[in-house]
C-alpha cells in the first residue's frame, strides 16, 4: 500500500459512527497515514413534501408548486448540512483525543457507492460501520448498504462492529485464490497488523488450492516477521470460521469478500454476507 494515502472512515448519524472513527483511529496511527472522516448527504427521491399535490393544476399554479418544492427541498439540504457539520465537528475531536494530530472531515452530496469510489485513488483503508443509521430503528444485522458498497470498491474495507477493542490475534481465511494470496502479501507489507499473531484457515470442501498455498502463505508471513499458525480444519466454512475466532479467541478476522456476481449471489446467496452476520468482530475485506 502506498504510505501517502489516507485512511477514509465513511460516517453516518448513528451510534455506530463512534466505533467506525475508533477502529480508523487506530488504524491511522499504525499506518502512519491520515485520516479523513467523510458524510456522504444522499437524496432520497421518495421523501417527498407532505402537501396534496393531486389534481389539476394550472400553469401559474404548477409554477408556484415548483419553487415552493425548491425552497422546501433547499431548506431541508441546509438543515442536513448543518447537523452534518456539528456531527463531524463532534467526531474529529474523538479522534484527536486518541492522540492524532490533525483529523480531515469532508461532507458531500451524492451517491454512496459512486462518492466513495472518486475517492478510491487517494485512499489506503476504507473503514466502515456493518450496520448504520436505518439499523437505529430495525433488527437488521447487516446494513443494507455493505454489499454495495464493498462491491463498488477494489481497495481493502475494514468492516467494524460494535464497541472498539484493537486486535490483538487475526484470523485469515484462506482460500488460495488470488483475492486471498494478495491479501497474504499485503499484510506482509503493511504496519497494519505488525506484531499482531496471525492464524490462516484453511476450510470447506474444496480444500486443494488453499493447501496447495498454504505452506508458502505461513512462510511469506514468517519472513515478515509475524508469528503464525496454519490451521487445515475441514467442514462448513462459516460455521469453521466461526468456532475457529472463539476457540483462537481473534478478535480481528480477514477474508475475500463477495467473489460471486451479484446475480449468483441473488439466487444462492452470499458467503460473504452469511460470514459478515454471523461473525461479530472486525472484518477486513480484501477485493
Amino acid at each position: 500500500m502506498d504510505e501517502e494515502k489516507k485512511v477514509l472512515a465513511c460516517v453516518d448519524q448513528s451510534h455506530f459512527a463512534d466505533y467506525v472513527v475508533d477502529y480508523s483511529a487506530w488504524a491511522a496511527q499504525r499506518l502512519s497515514a491520515p485520516l479523513e472522516l467523510l458524510h456522504v448527504l444522499e437524496r432520497h427521491p421518495e421523501i417527498a413534501s407532505k402537501a396534496d399535490h393531486s389534481g389539476t393544476l394550472g400553469p401559474d399554479a404548477q409554477d408556484q408548486l415548483l419553487s415552493a418544492l425548491a425552497e422546501e427541498d433547499e431548506s431541508r439540504s441546509k438543515v442536513a448540512r448543518e447537523e452534518g457539520r456539528r456531527f463531524l465537528a463532534k467526531l474529529r475531536a474523538r479522534a484527536e483525543a486518541t492522540g492524532l494530530s490533525h483529523t480531515d472531515v469532508r461532507q458531500r452530496h451524492g451517491a454512496l457507492v459512486e462518492t466513495l469510489a472518486e475517492q478510491e485513488k487517494s485512499v489506503r483503508l476504507f473503514v466502515l460501520g456493518r450496520r448504520g443509521e436505518a439499523a437505529e430503528h430495525t433488527q437488521r444485522d447487516l446494513g443494507r448498504s455493505v454489499e454495495r458498497v464493498v462491491r463498488g470498491l477494489k481497495r481493502p474495507i475494514l468492516a467494524v462492529t460494535e464497541d472498539f477493542r484493537p486486535p490483538e490475534r487475526a484470523l485469515l481465511a484462506f482460500d488460495g485464490s488470488p483475492v486471498t494470496r494478495r491479501g497474504v502479501n499485503l499484510i506482509a507489507k503493511s504496519p497494519l497488523l505488525k506484531g499482531i499473531p496471525v492464524d490462516i484457515l484453511v476450510s470447506g470442501k474444496g480444500q486443494g488450492e488453499g493447501l496447495r498455498h498454504l505452506p508458502w502463505a505461513q512462510k511469506t508471513l514468517e519472513k515478515a516477521g509475524y508469528a503464525v499458525e496454519a490451521l487445515q480444519i475441514p467442514g462448513d466454512p462459516e460455521r469453521v470460521i466461526a468456532r475457529t475466532v472463539q476457540e483462537r479467541e481473534a478478535d480481528l478476522l480477514i477474508m475475500g469478500a463477495y467473489g460471486h456476481s451479484p446475480l449468483r449471489s441473488l439466487i444462492f446467496g452470499s458467503k460473504t454476507s452469511d460470514l459478515l452476520r454471523s461473525a461479530t468482530l472486525p472484518t477486513l475485506l480484501l477485493r
